[in-house]
C-alpha cells in the first residue's frame, strides 16, 4: 500500500499565501527533517537569502524525492509558476537555447521554489539587468582530497591579507561542504572572461604567498592532492555555487553560512545546519547585509594578471557553458 501523502498547508510570506504540499516528506533522511522544516529555516534567514540572490539568474537544485531520490539541477523555472515569480531570460550560445531562469525579488519567490522541491540556490555572479557583466566576484577555496579544513583557515587569512592591502572587503562564508568562498562586490564593467581573468591573477598571488598550501594548476590530475586549489574558474559565466544561506543536499542538512573573518579559525562547516542557524540568525543578522556598499575596482588585478602573462603563465581557456 502506498504511503499516504501528509495534507498540504498553507505559508504567508509577506503579501503571499503559498500552498506546500507533501510538508512531512522527509527530505534529509539521516535528521528526519522534512520539507516543513527547509520552509521554516528560509523563513527563518528570509532577509539573507533574498539578499544572496536578489535579482540574480539562479538554478535550482531540486530533490523531489528528498535527499534519497534522484537530484534534479533545473536552469528553467519549473512549471505552474504563480504569475508574481520572477524570472530573467539568458540565452546559451554554445546551444543557442534560451532558459527563463528564477530571478528572485521577494522571500515568497524562495519559499514557492522549494514547495517545488528545491533544497539548493546557486546564483549567477551577475544580475538581470545586465547578465553579462559581473558584480561579484568569487574567490573559492577549494581543498584538494588529501587537504583539510585546518589548510583552507590558513589560506582564507593568506587572501584576507591580500584583501587588504587591495582595500577590497572580503565576504567569507562557508561552501557547505568542505571549503570556504569569499565574495568580493565589484564594479558591473567587465564581462565575465575578464572577471575570470582578474581572479585567477589572484589566486596566483595566493599560490606565491602559501606555496606549500595552495596550486592554481589547471588540470585535476596534475594537481597534487594534499594543495588546495584556488577555482577562480567559479567566476566563468554561468558556473554557480551554492548562496549564502543556501541549504546543502547533504544528510547533515548543513548550509553555506556566513561567518566572520575572526570565527574562521574556530568554525568548522558542519556547524551550520537548518536546526543552528535560525538561532544564529535572530542574534546576528545577515554578515553580508552591506556588501553593495563595499565596491572594489579590479583595475589592480588586471594589472597581476598582465604581469603573469608577461613571465610566460598562460590564461587557460573558460571551461565550457554547464548542462
Amino acid at each position: 500500500m502506498a504511503a499516504s501523502k501528509s495534507p498540504a498547508i498553507e505559508v504567508e510570506v509577506d503579501n503571499r499565501v503559498i500552498r506546500v504540499s507533501n510538508p512531512e516528506r522527509v527530505y534529509f533522511p539521516e535528521s528526519g527533517a522534512t520539507k516543513h522544516d527547509l520552509v521554516d529555516y528560509y523563513l527563518s534567514v528570509g532577509p539573507g537569502i533574498v539578499n544572496a540572490l536578489w535579482e540574480r539568474p539562479c538554478m535550482l537544485h531540486r530533490f523531489p524525492k528528498g535527499l534519497a531520490g534522484e537530484k534534479v539541477h533545473q536552469k528553467r523555472l519549473p512549471a505552474g509558476a504563480p504569475p508574481w515569480v520572477e524570472t530573467v531570460r539568458l540565452h546559451f550560445p554554445r546551444w543557442n537555447r534560451t532558459a527563463d531562469e528564477l530571478c528572485v525579488t521577494e522571500l515568497g519567490s524562495v519559499i514557492w521554489a522549494v514547495q517545488m522541491s528545491t533544497v539548493e540556490f546557486h546564483p549567477w555572479n551577475s544580475r538581470r539587468e545586465d547578465p553579462e557583466k559581473p558584480d561579484e566576484w568569487r574567490i573559492d577555496l577549494d581543498p584538494g582530497p588529501l587537504s583539510d579544513f585546518a589548510q583552507v583557515q590558513r589560506v582564507a587569512h593568506v587572501a584576507h591579507e591580500i584583501l587588504d592591502e587591495l582595500g577590497a572587503v572580503g565576504y567569507p562564508k562557508t561552501s557547505g561542504g568542505s571549503g570556504l568562498h569569499i565574495y568580493v562586490r565589484i564594479r558591473p564593467d567587465h564581462g565575465h572572461k575578464v572577471v575570470r581573468r582578474a581572479a585567477l591573477g589572484f589566486a596566483r598571488e595566493v599560490e606565491r604567498r602559501a606555496p606549500d598550501d595552495v596550486t592554481t594548476t589547471w588540470w585535476r590530475k596534475d594537481r597534487d592532492p594534499h594543495h588546495l586549489f584556488v577555482d577562480y574558474n567559479q567566476n566563468a559565466r554561468d558556473h554557480t555555487i551554492a548562496a549564502a544561506y543556501s541549504v546543502r543536499g547533504f544528510p547533515d542538512a548543513r548550509v553555506s553560512a556566513p561567518v566572520r573573518w575572526d570565527e574562521i579559525d574556530a568554525c568548522d562547516p558542519h556547524d551550520f545546519t537548518i536546526f543552528t542557524m535560525p538561532a544564529r540568525f535572530a542574534e546576528i543578522g545577515d554578515l553580508h547585509e552591506d556588501i553593495d556598499d563595499h565596491v572594489f575596482d579590479i583595475a589592480p588585478l588586471l594589472e597581476w594578471a598582465d604581469r603573469d602573462e608577461a613571465e610566460g603563465k598562460a590564461t587557460p581557456d573558460e571551461p565550457e557553458e554547464q548542462h
